[in-house]
C-alpha cells in the first residue's frame, strides 16, 4: 500500500508535530481538531518550528513554504475520507479515543490504516473500537516530534504484518527510527520513564530533597538533559497521571501506584508548562521562571 495522504486528529503539541514531520517528508496532510483556535495554535507551532529550522539553515525557504503548503486544516472528520493513514493524537483518555475510532471506523476508506499516538493505552483494546483491527497499530511519537528521532511501533493482537511494514516505512521517510515493542501497558518508554518520574514526585512529597536537588542530581549525576520533575512539567502532569493509572490498572501492582502529590497537583490544575505552573513556574513562551 502506498501512503500519499496522512490525516492527523488533534492539533496540540503532538498532533502539530506529527503533521509537520509528515509534511516535511512529502506527504499531503489533513490536520483536524474541534475548534478553529486549536488549529490556528497548531499551525502557529508548526510555523515557529519550521522557522527555527530555516534560521539554522537546516531547510531552505522553498522547503519551508512547500511544507506549509502540504498542510490543510479542517473542523470535520469528513476531511479524512481519502486519507491513507490516520494518526490519532488526542487526549490520553480511552473513552475519548474509543469515540473517535468508532467514528473513523465507518468514515475512513476501507484500506486506510488507523494509528494511535497513545503513550500507554493498550493497542489491542483501541483496535477493537476501530472495526479494522488488522489495519490498526500504535505509532508513538515523542515530544518535541520534529526533534526526537524515535517512534515506538506497537502491534495489537490482530495487527497484520503488512500494516506494520507500511507504518515502519512511513516513519523512516519522516526521518524517524521505528522500534517495535509488544502491546503491554506503557510499552517500553513509559513503563521505564513514568515510574522514575513518579518516584521523584514521591521523594519530593516525603521531603527527601528539594525539587531543585532532585532534578540536579539526575541531570548532573545521571547526565539526563532534564530532571524528572521538570520533565513531568514538560509532558504535562495530567498525562503523567493518566499513564501511571494505566500502568497501575494494567499490571495490578502497587509499585505503579500514582503518587498522592501527583494526583493532588492535577486536581488543583497545576499541570505543568502548558498552563504556566506545575513543579516550576513558566512564562507565556514556556520558559522556566521559578
Amino acid at each position: 500500500m502506498e501512503v500519499k495522504t496522512i490525516g492527523v486528529v488533534g492539533a496540540g503539541q503532538m498532533g502539530s508535530g506529527i503533521a509537520q514531520v509528515a509534511a516535511q517528508a512529502g506527504y499531503e496532510v489533513v490536520l483536524v481538531d474541534v475548534a478553529e483556535s486549536f488549529l490556528e495554535r497548531g499551525l502557529t507551532a508548526i510555523r515557529r518550528s519550521l522557522g527555527k529550522f530555516l534560521e539554522k539553515g537546516r531547510i531552505s525557504q522553498e522547503a519551508y513554504e512547500e511544507t506549509l503548503g502540504r498542510i490543510r486544516t479542517s473542523l470535520s472528520l469528513e476531511a479524512l475520507k481519502e486519507a491513507d493513514l490516520i494518526v490519532e493524537a488526542i487526549v490520553e483518555d480511552e473513552g475519548e479515543k474509543r469515540r473517535l475510532f468508532e467514528k473513523l471506523s465507518t468514515l475512513a476508506k476501507p484500506e486506510a490504516i488507523l494509528a494511535s499516538n497513545t503513550s500507554s493505552i493498550p493497542i489491542t483494546a483501541l483496535a477493537r473500537y476501530s472495526g479494522r483491527p488488522e489495519r490498526f497499530i500504535g505509532m508513538h511519537f515523542f515530544n518535541p516530534v520534529p526533534l526526537m528521532g524515535l517512534v515506538e511501533v506497537i502491534r495489537g493482537e490482530l495487527t497484520a504484518p503488512e500494516t506494520r511494514d507500511v507504518v515502519v516505512a512511513v516513519a523512516k521517510l519522516m526521518g524517524k527510527t521505528p522500534l517495535e515493542v509488544q502491546d503491554y501497558p506503557g510499552f517500553i518508554s513509559n513503563r521505564l520513564l513514568m515510574p522514575m518520574i513518579n518516584e521523584a514526585i514521591e521523594a519530593l512529597r516525603e521531603g527527601v530533597a528539594s525539587k531543585e536537588a532532585i532534578d540536579g542530581i539526575m541531570r548532573l549525576g545521571m547526565n539526563h538533559p532534564m530532571g524528572p520533575l521538570e520533565l513531568a512539567d514538560f509532558i504535562g502532569l495530567d498525562t503523567c497521571l493518566a499513564i501511571m493509572e494505566v500502568l497501575h490498572k494494567g499490571f495490578g501492582d502497587d509499585k505503579y501506584r500514582p503518587s498522592p502529590l501527583l494526583r493532588r497537583m492535577v486536581q488543583a490544575g497545576l499541570l505543568g508548562r502548558k498552563v504556566g505552573r506545575g513543579f516550576y513556574n513558566y512564562d507565556e513562551k514556556g520558559n522556566k521562571v521559578g
